[in-house]
């Protein structure tokens, strides 16, 4: 049996009313606004929450998140605190759970939210979570953050599988080109090129890839109208969104 491998330690800094998480690095991985701990801070992050534009807002409370790699708990906090949805994160460090609780708010463990110390490719193998994640968030990094620690065909594979008939995922992709290309591949083979929309890199290089279960095409209006309730609602840059994410296969 080989060895567990060794975890980092887990960092904060502060600066300007913005409290980091880092993995024994200068690398963020993840943020929050003191004065307001469940919004999102990061554009990227943000930008992991586009799987709103392919559902109805009435039909978002109640169903089910998952986030793979806790980082700063921001996208379970915002999905269980403001999307009012039952939220499933799984994280295999247990001190990043740890600072999450103490310093960046994560809600106590319910009937609604539970926090998973585990790995998350093994994780998504069983049989539980079949069909049952509606928004499935996928941000897995180490302490180098050069390309994601899973990222095979085989893991998109499972990710596809425990989404509900119209769950959608969305992958934090950041690093040299060589890998964002492999990771863009391993996703089309495992969801279907015409599932697969791609935002533009942020400032900061990340690039955010979203896949349907089911392929989705909404007419440009359909998307719109969407934007701007998910702005009213939830004061998220929707229509911004709409200006750098397109789909990797045209009509």
């Amino acid at each position: 049996m080989k060895p567990a491998p060794e975890l980092p330690e887990v960092n904060l800094s502060e600066y300007d009313g913005v409290r980091y998480l880092h993995l024994g690095s200068q690398w963020v991985q993840g943020a929050m606004r003191i004065a307001a701990p469940f919004d999102l801070e990061l554009e990227y992050v943000q930008r992991m929450m586009a799987w709103l534009l392919f559902m109805t807002p009435e039909s978002v409370p109640g169903r089910h998140a998952m986030q793979l790699g806790l980082g700063a708990g921001a996208i379970t906090r915002f999905c269980y605190k403001k999307l009012s949805m039952t939220c499933t994160a799984v994280e295999l460090n247990p001190r990043v759970a740890d600072v999450c609780r103490a310093w960046f708010k994560l809600p106590a463990e319910g009937p609604q939210l539970r926090v998973l110390i585990a790995d998350a490719g093994r994780e998504i193998q069983q049989a539980e979570w079949l069909g049952t994640v509606d928004a499935l968030a996928v941000d897995l990094y180490d302490s180098d953050a050069a390309a994601p620690v899973i990222g095979s065909a085989a893991f998109y594979a499972d990710c596809q599988r425990i989404l509900a008939s119209d769950g959608v995922m969305t992958v934090n992709l950041f690093g040299r080109a060589e890998n964002f290309e492999r990771s863009l591949a391993h996703i089309c083979a495992a969801f279907g090129a015409r599932a697969v929309w791609r935002f533009k890199p942020t400032r900061e290089d990340n690039t955010v890839v979203l896949a349907q279960r089911t392929a989705q095409r909404p007419a440009r209006d359909v998307l719109q109208a969407r934007a701007e309730a998910i702005e009213a609602r939830w004061g998220l840059p929707a229509s911004k969104w709409l200006r750098v994410l397109r789909p990797v296969e045209k009509i």
